[in-house]
């Protein structure tokens, strides 16, 4: 077993010492008070992230613990692939990986002053496995969790050499068994396998304060939180509260924005309100500042998702004429102001992206799975149609519909059939707001050129989540979850055949492909930085060429627009690009010694 530390990286060493006192970039005599407003679109029924029923409230999370729980390791704002400690005040695992042991901090309490314990850990890690197949995913390879010291909690692995399983258990939400195994007020048992509209007991810096169920959330700072001064907390979380406001749509919350009080700033994702959009008074005088900040992070894939459960999308033919139908460069200059740029990568905008022909290195990873992948993998160099000539209209659509012809498909009339069966080659395109119909429409009306009877289908967000978790849908335009520059065990949950088979995992697009398992297999249990680097290229070249979606685009700057309301760090965190839980109210207590 290897020293105790009090941080993780897996890129590099971490760049704080373990006497650090707080991110070199917060003001850490950033003054407390005031409130941070914020929109959320849809509704909410639950306090309990952690399981597939229900949508959560705002400000809980699925991973990572949200503003009312914290986890063993804080991953840095600050830094990728790296954690300091929080609830585990030090960690030390083996050479080999095959362990990772966590030293609790004693001062780590509940918001009930009750004491965070090892057998807190290890039911949290039981608990959630059993509970939500994303955890079940990450922590597979995790077989026993068991206290090793008065303060230690031991996870044994069972393989050896995963070298993110040590930093990745930081990552574990630590959930109070005492309130979970209790009664509430009634004297009616707690059940956490369900949704509830109780606010749990937490340990986090915030704790829910009111709420209308559906409606809004309330969030109060714990004036007492046991980690106030821990380095990853200090100059950050300074909001007296942080209220959430539920609209029914996206230009519900845009007009909540533009009015003041709702919504106090926004990332803004629609490049015509970026152009056009921010003419409103607060913005012509000042009142509402636009920034445009560097976007370090990897752009995670956005795109058309393929449901390839389904019969009609089993076919890379199929996928690929699809594929071909999709003229980005229109949409770019009709929609976006010329704005995005083409994702050719599941890791675009990062140093994980494919490029070019294979190298030595990634050929020793795809070399033994030259059977089972297309072999323009080894051959040419991905790229995606460019609709950059009056031509290219007819070139794309006629090599997609020679695709088409190739699969089994013949035109009748004006509709595309199937030649065996005469069943006519239909797709619903899913989304959750009306503003989902600028990106599905245009698409649509490209299929239909090849015969393809497309149609747009939008519902709430509260079934539109329903309906993603149990995969009941055909097509829907989606960005999937971040990925980081460090990837590995949530691959599995992304891209698995396991995860394809279970409902709540990301696996949304049905990928099932031995190919595609053993790849990233190989990310999971490489053995150094070269090998990571060139395991996630196999597979972004294996992912690419089976055209399991159609990808859309991305933007590398990130659009912030703000009330003027905040005092920032001069700095920002130079992994996450923005830290808004860094920013303090002007005006609240000891702002001018801040300033």
């Amino acid at each position: 077993m290897g020293d105790w530390q009090t941080s993780t990286s897996l890129i590099q060493p971490s760049k704080y010492p373990p006497d650090f006192k707080h991110y070199d970039y917060v003001n850490p005599d950033a003054p407390k008070g005031g409130t941070l407003n914020r929109a959320v679109v849809g509704s909410f029924d639950s306090f309990n992230p952690y399981v597939v029923r229900g949508s959560a409230a705002a400000g809980f999370l699925n991973f990572g613990g949200g503003l009312n729980y914290d986890t063993l390791m804080e991953q840095s704002t600050d830094e990728a692939a790296t954690s300091y400690g929080l609830i585990a005040e030090a960690t030390k695992y083996p050479a080999d990986y095959s362990s990772v042991s966590f030293r609790l901090n004693p001062k780590a309490r509940w918001h009930d002053g009750e004491p965070i314990t090892v057998d807190d850990v290890i039911w949290s890690f039981n608990t959630l496995k059993e509970l939500h197949p994303q955890w079940n995913a990450y922590y597979r390879n995790v077989v026993k969790a068991e206290q090793t010291g008065d303060r230690e909690v031991t996870f044994t692995f069972d393989q050896k050499n995963n070298r993110e399983l040590p930093n990745i258990m930081g990552d574990l939400t630590v959930l109070p068994k005492h309130y979970w195994e209790g009664v509430d007020a009634s004297g009616k048992k707690r059940d956490i396998t369900q949704p509830t509209s109780v606010p749990p007991l937490g340990s986090g810096p915030y704790r829910v304060a009111n709420f209308s169920m559906g409606k809004s959330i309330e969030w109060e700072r714990v004036p007492d939180y046991w980690a106030a001064d821990n380095p990853t907390r200090v100059g950050r979380y300074n909001y007296d509260k942080i209220d959430y406001v539920y609209f029914r749509d996206s230009n519900a919350a845009w007009e909540a924005f533009k009015k003041g009080g709702l919504d106090d700033f926004r990332i803004e994702n629609s490049s015509q309100r970026w152009a056009e959009g921010y003419d409103f008074p607060a913005a012509k005088n000042g009142e509402v500042v636009k920034a445009t900040v560097d976007d370090h992070s990897v752009a995670n894939m956005q795109a058309y998702v393929l449901n390839n459960r389904l019969p009609k999308f089993q076919d890379r033919r199929v996928r690929k004429a699809l594929t071909l139908a999709f003229n980005f460069q229109e949409m770019n200059r009709t929609l976006f102001h010329g704005f995005y740029k083409r994702l050719d990568s599941y890791f675009a905008n990062s140093e994980l992206a494919s490029s070019g022909p294979p190298s030595d290195r990634e050929l020793k990873f795809l070399e033994p799975l030259r059977s089972q992948i297309p072999e323009e993998v080894f051959t040419k160099t991905f790229t995606l149609p460019n609709y950059d000539t009056p031509g290219a209209t007819r070139t794309f659509l006629k090599e997609a519909y020679d695709l088409l012809k190739e699969a089994g498909y013949k035109r009748k009339g004006t509709g595309l059939v199937n030649s065996k069966t005469g069943e006519p080659f239909t797709i619903e395109m899913l989304g959750d707001d009306p503003s989902d119909n600028r990106v599905l429409e245009p698409f649509a009306r490209n299929l239909e050129r090849l015969g393809i009877k497309a149609s747009v289908r939008i519902v709430d967000q509260s079934q539109y989540i329903d309906r993603l978790r149990n995969f009941d849908f055909e097509v829907t335009s989606l960005a999937y979850y971040p990925q980081s520059l460090s990837p590995g065990n949530e691959q599995r949950d992304y891209w698995s055949s396991k995860a394809a088979d279970s409902p709540g995992s990301r696996n949304y697009a049905g990928v099932k492909n031995p190919a595609v398992d053993q790849l990233v297999n190989d990310i999971v249990y490489a053995e150094d930085r070269e090998d990571l680097m060139a395991a996630t290229h196999a597979l972004d070249r294996v992912m690419l060429w089976e055209y399991y979606v159609v990808p859309q685009w991305y933007n590398d700057k990130m659009w912030l627009a703000y009330w003027d309301k905040f005092g920032m760090p001069e700095e920002q965190p130079s992994y996450t690009s923005i830290d808004p839980y860094a920013w303090w109210v002007k005006g609240s207590k000891d702002t001018a010694a801040a300033d």
